[in-house]
């Protein structure tokens, strides 16, 4: 459940035609190269012809998963100047489909608490993530269909509209009483086998004796 943040960065300079992604990328990572080219391309824009680094820091963070498709496509296209846009504060995953659209991506819980604990408000996830992220409060949730999509977002074209929070949406008193309450084994330290089974007894509604 724990993460952290990535900052993508990328480069354009004369040289052969090659891509180059350092920081520590798994084999997932090593190929968002193909994956994303494709995406730029059939979304209406230009893959740099010359040598592109795309550096994931912190370098000595082992990167996993194809969720950094999305960030190493914006990094690309505002190197290349074909975009313009501030990316303060704001955080982009997804998993980027050959024709430029958004595939689900996991953890999005883990990164979308994350964002809220850093006081990092806008998050641009695929459109399927979407309410998902959403039930974590104080995140405004970017939900995000294609790359072309966002692209016009930025340019102002036709603007993404965020999702409102379902935090507690459609839960009774009792339900609310509860997530409130101070009594949550999440205070509890270790006994992770033994909050395990009580979670899967209340779960099931099974009877558990504990000695």
């Amino acid at each position: 459940m724990d993460c952290g943040l990535v900052e993508v960065e990328a480069d354009i300079f004369n040289g052969l035609p090659k891509t180059a992604i350092v920081g520590l990328p798994d084999a997932a990572v090593q190929e968002s190269r193909d994956r994303v080219k494709s995406a730029v391309k059939n979304s209406g824009y230009f893959y740099p012809t010359d040598s592109v680094t795309v550096n994931l820091a912190p370098a000595d963070l082992k990167k996993e998963g194809p969720a950094y498709d999305l960030p190493i496509s914006l990094g690309i296209l505002k190197a290349s100047r074909q975009i313009d846009f501030d990316p303060q504060n704001k955080v982009f995953v997804g998993e980027l489909a050959l024709d430029g659209s958004l595939r689900h991506i996991n953890g999005i819980i883990a990164i979308a608490t994350m964002l809220r604990k850093k006081g990092i408000a806008d998050f641009y996830v695929p459109e399927i993530n979407a309410k998902e992220a959403s039930l974590i409060p104080g995140v405004l949730v970017y939900p995000v269909k294609n790359l072309s999509q966002l692209l016009k977002h930025f340019k102002n074209e036709a603007q993404i509209v965020p999702i409102k929070s379902n935090h507690l949406k459609n839960i009774d008193e009792g339900e609310e009483e509860a997530l409130n309450s101070k009594y949550d084994m999440a205070y509890v330290k270790g006994q992770e086998h033994a909050k395990r089974a009580l979670e899967i007894a209340a779960a099931g509604g099974h009877n558990i004796l504990v000695l």
